[in-house]
């Protein structure tokens, strides 16, 4: 398992359920130098798979050390996307939601 499979299993373990309920999303990451991954958010579950997803609704696009920095607490995200680290396509207002979803 690569390290960033084990950074985004640390944000899937963190996942608050009560916050996903009625929800349907799916987050997709794409990680520059290593593999990609999406979050697929349904009805208060969240289910992690390698790889692309098909509609994604929004895409978050970065390397690794920066997804690390973000997850653990060391990079604001806010800061990643203002300094040009972190991107976004599609729904850039369900990136904001990531943090309710998940809880440091």
């Amino acid at each position: 398992m690569s390290s960033v499979a084990k950074v985004i299993e640390t944000m899937q373990a963190r996942f608050n359920a009560a916050a996903a309920a009625g929800l349907d999303l799916i987050f997709q990451f794409s990680i520059e130098d290593a593999e990609n991954y999406f979050l697929a958010i349904k009805n208060g579950t969240c289910d992690l798979t390698q790889g692309d997803a098909d509609k994604p609704n929004v895409t978050l696009i970065m390397d690794s050390a920066t997804l690390k920095g973000i997850l653990s607490g060391e990079v604001s995200g806010m800061q990643a996307f203002m300094t040009g680290k972190l991107r976004a396509e599609g729904d850039m207002m369900l990136a904001l939601k990531l943090g309710e979803l998940f809880p440091s």
